[in-house]
């Protein structure tokens, strides 16, 4: 990957470069599924987890949990979660917004004080298109996006994903990509595009 690359992939549709890891140990908490496919969501955010070189936790201190995951059919039914539109403001109109974009998944992220990521909240509409995927992907997918800020046009037209035979894996790129942003020697924000020359010496030092 070649550091403009790699710019491209924090480069919001704003054009600022933001580039943030979590600041705290993951506590994740699942809403919508069977027990099966709540132990392949976790086990797919652990591995990323692990990936990265950070944490996971039983709870969190100030929030219990800080990565919360909504399986569901209809962007109407999200409002009627009890005490969600207290967790994210103009819930109703969000919702509102995404059915008629026809959109399957959205992500919000929460921040502490120096701006790592404190919190997630990733909500995935179960299409035909999604219905489709296999859990174990879908989950893959879902917890490559949230263990980094990426840009929010990072993967609309390439997947973090590759298939290597009948297996799906991070792209090789992209789980060094996470294992490197997770380096303690670099911040746990960046906002300047050199971060992205930083990343992309790591990359080749580590021949990913």
């Amino acid at each position: 990957m070649t550091p403009a690359e790699i710019q491209s992939l924090f480069t919001r549709s704003t054009g600022e470069y933001l580039c943030a890891r979590w600041g705290r140990p993951i506590v994740p908490v699942v809403f919508g599924v069977e027990d099966a496919t709540l132990s392949v969501v976790k086990g797919a955010v652990e591995a990323v987890v692990m990936l990265a070189g950070h944490r996971m936790a039983e709870t969190d201190p100030e929030l219990g949990a800080n990565l919360m995951v909504f399986f569901f059919r209809d962007w109407a039914e999200l409002p009627q979660v009890p005490k969600l539109d207290r967790m994210i403001p103009d819930l109703l109109p969000l919702c509102d917004r995404l059915e008629k974009a026809g959109a399957n998944q959205y992500r919000i992220f929460r921040f502490d004080a120096d701006g790592a990521i404190k919190a997630a909240f990733v909500f995935i509409r179960m299409d035909a298109d999604l219905e489709a995927v296999p859990a174990e992907t879908l989950a893959l997918q879902q917890a490559a996006q949230i263990i980094l800020l990426w840009s929010d046009r990072a993967f609309a037209s390439t997947s973090p994903l590759a298939r290597v035979g009948e297996t799906v894996i991070l792209r090789p790129g992209i789980g060094a990509l996470i294992r490197l942003a997770y380096d303690p020697a670099l911040p746990a924000v960046a906002r300047d595009p050199s971060h992205a020359l930083r990343l992309a010496a790591r990359l080749a030092m580590s021949g990913a």
